[in-house]
């Protein structure tokens, strides 16, 4: 259950720069490719003569060629050439509107007369000099709502990631959802602790001592079709905790793009923007590299709680007050679903 009717992110441009790339998103097989002027583009990765990959060809003069019969599909949908054949009566395939912004590739994979770019969320942190962002793509064999089960209850840091961002600390503080709109909003707050060690070591590169104790803070924000904002951090206990002067402080937003690619299955395009030190390159990689090994962690417990529930879809699971925010955001996505089915009867 997914919005077709919506932005997803597809790819990031790097893997389009060179050749076609073929992704699944939302049931829909895409072939991205840069087109004319350097544009991205985006086409059903179905070729009308033998319905090969369209995505398994190259890029010759602005339009997509497949690599079975060399057949030149262009931008729109419609066959431009094929070596020896008069290509006016070929079918359209079809295309998809699709937008370079932020860093990301984001496609629609519904009803393209409804795509609007305003519709793509604003990314301060990507358009601003005092941010740095850092990040990668993973691919996960689960329904993409246990993902967002997962960002939205953070408790699991103490038990998945003990050795870097998780702590008894977690466990102890209270949890507050509510919910503002289209946005769901889960918070926790710990005083008075020790950093764990992934923040320690924000802080001694942002020049912060590590070992004096701090306020932290988690605050994810879900918003339709997927998205999930995590802003984290630590300052100097006692001076305003998500508030205080960042010249105590460490902060920065955990960055979770979730597309799904099929019913049980999803990409995972993740990062983190930092909001302190943004000019060092070299921070910048090895955040991004220790990030990437934290969530690499989630991969297997998601996929194998995937597993449980596919042998088991009679049993009933518990809703606790942790698992709150993923409970608010998966009422959000069923209700848009439903709207976005009626609309198309």
């Amino acid at each position: 259950m997914y919005l077709k009717n919506t932005w997803y992110v597809a790819c990031t441009p790097d893997e389009i720069n060179d050749k076609p790339l073929g992704r699944q998103i939302c049931g829909e097989r895409i072939a991205f490719y840069r087109g004319e002027n350097n544009q991205v583009a985006a086409v059903e990765d179905f070729c009308p003569h033998r319905g090969a990959a369209l995505s398994l060809g190259f890029v010759e003069n602005g339009n997509l060629v497949c690599g079975y019969h060399g057949l030149a599909m262009g931008c729109d949908g419609k066959t431009v050439s094929m070596p020896m054949q008069r290509v006016g009566g070929f079918p359209c395939i079809k295309s998809f509107p699709v937008i370079e912004r932020y860093g990301f590739i984001w496609v629609w994979p519904g009803d393209a007369s409804l795509a609007d770019p305003a519709l793509i969320p604003h990314l301060e942190w990507a358009v601003s000099n005092e941010w740095a962002y850092g990040g990668g793509m993973y691919h996960l064999n689960c329904d993409y709502r246990l993902m967002i089960d997962n960002l939205m209850d953070l408790t699991h840091e103490t038990y998945v990631h003990p050795e870097s961002i998780g702590q008894d600390e977690i466990d102890e503080a209270p949890v507050n959802t509510r919910v503002e709109g289209d946005t769901v909003i889960t918070s926790r707050f710990m005083h008075n602790i020790q950093a764990p060690p992934f923040l320690a070591n924000a802080m001694r590169a942002n020049g912060l001592n590590p070992d004096k104790p701090v306020d932290r803070w988690q605050i994810s924000r879900f918003t339709p079709p997927s998205h999930i904002l995590i802003n984290v951090g630590v300052a100097y206990a006692g001076q305003g905790g998500f508030d205080a002067d960042p010249s105590v402080k460490v902060s920065a937003v955990v960055v979770d793009f979730i597309t799904p690619e099929t019913e049980n299955s999803h990409w995972y395009f993740w990062g983190m923007a930092r909001h302190f030190k943004a000019d060092d390159a070299e921070l910048t990689e090895r955040i991004r590299k220790n990030q990437g090994e934290i969530f690499a962690q989630d991969l297997g417990v998601l996929e194998a709680q995937q597993k449980n529930l596919a042998g088991h879809p009679e049993r009933r699971l518990l809703m606790l007050n942790i698992d709150s925010g993923g409970v608010q955001a998966r009422r959000m996505i069923d209700r848009l679903v439903q709207e976005e089915q009626r609309e198309l009867v």
